[in-house]
């Protein structure tokens, strides 16, 4: 690539397809979107099982997490331990265990975000404790529970809130409806919940002092060697349409950040480097792979951010004004696609906790949590998180009958393991979703016996029946709760890709198109790809729905690509490229 590229073609891939479902990347289109409608054939429920155990990479940051939450839980602990109270750890936990959220976020933005999460945790925990204290009932309480999963599930999926989403939310909120409450002790419960969740918001806001732009710096860095793994490949080899959505999805995740942090001349710098990596998806032959790493691992040091030189100035930046004074969707808006997921999620949690109750087990709100844990984008992927957390489970239980001699040695030993517990889940989840089960089940058990010690053998049996109870009803229910509308977003995203497409052809035309309008268009391009993307997987793995228009998914997101590139040369940004080239790609 010539040393003076500049700029951004925000060409958005998209994330990796999930396991059974169709790759528009690896599908070769005729020349069109083909001569008709399919017909109305339904989809049968396709159920993969191949890959669902295996372990990733671990995250970048995957100590952060694990360190904060020992660092947030720890103090409380100790400190109950000592009083002899350590029958209230389940209130200072809900609110310790907030550390857990928003490692990715700029500062600025992660101080709102924990903010947030603490305020909703103890809400949450709130309305749990209230109902317990107006009544005993077992079916009223599991019922007030699967509500609040429900409630809890929309609420961090449409704010995007991210891992651990609203499982520890589900979790304490859950147990609290079945632990001994008067109206009486509320205040005093609530206020041990948000004090810790006062010291679990310094400890998320600590390493700022050290590297407040730490996270700015980490996602540009992912993005950078994601884009030089795809040059690597020229755009042409075997494993070009993986690296693509890789590098795809980490620019996105890129830009995400940077527009939610301040508004300062790093991260002009950093917006610099993005567009560089944007440049390498849109024409990964022209760049030099080994450039982009060097960048990369510049930005995990501590020192400066350096400006690109080769880049264009502060200018060539209008986009992101632009997408910013944009603004978001309407909660309204947001908050449709999610209602088959709310109903999955309450009628699942519900039935499974009403199970639980009907074969006698004493603490329903395990199969009501294994319920809540299980429901993703579709039923594909909440079958692959069903088998995840079911052997995650099991073997969690192994762990817990190996541990638990250790733990009744004093209480002093209980806490101690609990926290490495809570350590080694966070250091592991992120390698694949059983693994950090196998932690977080024999801490969940162990935590049962911090207000008195428990018979080990019930708690097994118990664990056991609500795991499997949990995991087949809650995937029975989003079987049942089809999400029948996923044809018609798809529908809906396909035709806002398509004419955010021809825009951008249109302007290509132009001679002199309005001051940012070139830059304006390529970002609205570019995101309604990554949004065909996201609705085309998520359609892809429901069922009995009718044929998906699988040609003209790939037709738009090839022909996308091509814009989104034509869009670069005219800018100026592939100087060895000329604008007549860019513009008869748009042609094809």
């Amino acid at each position: 690539m010539s040393s003076a590229t500049p700029r951004r073609p925000r060409p958005s891939g998209r994330p990796a397809s999930a396991p059974g479902t169709r790759s528009a990347s690896g599908t070769r289109p005729g020349p069109g979107p083909g001569p008709g409608p399919r017909p109305a054939a339904r989809r049968g429920l396709r159920l993969p099982v191949a890959g669902v155990l295996r372990l990733g990479r671990p995250s970048d940051i995957w100590f952060k997490p694990a360190l904060s939450v020992v660092a947030a839980v720890a103090p409380p602990n100790l400190i109950l331990l000592a009083l002899g109270r350590l029958d209230l750890a389940l209130y200072t936990m809900a609110g310790s265990l907030c550390a857990l959220y928003a490692h990715n976020r700029p500062y600025a933005a992660r101080a709102r975000v924990l903010a947030g999460v603490v305020l909703g945790m103890t809400g949450g925990l709130a309305v749990a404790l209230l109902a317990a204290s107006l009544t005993t009932d077992a079916v009223a309480l599991v019922t007030v529970g699967a509500l609040l999963a429900a409630a809890q599930k929309v609420l961090c999926d449409v704010t995007r809130l991210g891992p651990p989403g609203n499982v520890v939310l589900t979790f304490i909120s859950s147990a609290a409806l079945f632990v001994p409450q008067t109206p009486g002790q509320l205040p005093a419960h609530l206020g041990l919940a948000l004090a810790a969740g006062g010291w679990a918001w310094v400890i998320g806001m600590a390493p700022g002092l050290l590297r407040p732009h730490g996270p700015e710096r980490r996602a540009t860095a992912h993005a950078l060697e994601t884009a030089a793994a795809h040059a690597a490949t020229d755009g042409t080899g075997d494993d070009h349409a993986r690296t693509r959505a890789a590098a795809a999805a980490a620019v996105h995740a890129a830009w995400q950040t940077l527009l939610s942090a301040r508004a300062t001349e790093n991260r002009r710098a950093l917006e610099r480097l993005v567009v560089r990596a944007e440049i390498a998806l849109a024409a990964p032959a022209d760049a030099d792979p080994a450039q982009l790493r060097e960048r990369a691992r510049r930005l995990r040091g501590t020192g400066p951010v350096r400006h690109p030189g080769d880049l264009v100035d502060d200018d060539e930046l209008l986009g992101v004004d632009v997408e910013l004074a944009a603004g978001r969707p309407s909660l309204w808006h947001r908050l449709g696609p999610l209602a088959p997921i709310a109903a999955r999620t309450a009628l699942g949690c519900a039935l499974a906790g009403y199970v639980s109750l009907a074969l006698g087990v004493g603490r329903p709100y395990w199969a009501l949590v294994t319920a809540a844990s299980l429901y993703q984008a579709n039923v594909t992927l909440t079958w692959k998180r069903g088998v995840q957390r079911v052997v995650g489970n099991l073997v969690g239980v192994l762990a817990f009958a190996a541990l638990v001699p250790l733990a009744h040695l004093t209480r002093a030993a209980l806490v101690l393991v609990c926290l490495a517990l809570n350590f080694g889940a966070e250091a592991l989840i992120s390698r694949n979703y059983w693994l950090g089960s196998v932690c977080v089940t024999p801490m969940a058990l162990l935590i049962t016996e911090f207000a008195q010690v428990q018979d080990s053998g019930r708690l097994i049996t118990e664990r056991l029946a609500d795991t499997l109870v949990g995991a087949v009803v809650g995937f029975v229910a989003a079987v049942a709760v089809t999400n029948r509308r996923a044809g018609d977003r798809l529908g809906h995203a396909l035709t806002c890709a398509e004419q955010a497409r021809e825009r951008a052809a249109r302007l290509l035309t132009e001679s002199r198109p309005a001051p940012g309008a070139l830059e304006s268009a390529r970002r609205g391009l570019a995101a309604a790809l990554v949004d065909l993307r996201a609705t085309a997987d998520a359609a892809s793995g429901e069922w009995w729905q009718r044929a998906l228009p699988e040609e003209r998914v790939v037709s738009a997101e090839q022909s996308g690509h091509r814009t989104l590139a034509a869009m670069v040369r005219r800018q100026g940004l592939l100087l060895d490229r000329d604008a007549s080239a860019g513009a008869e790609d748009v042609r094809r």
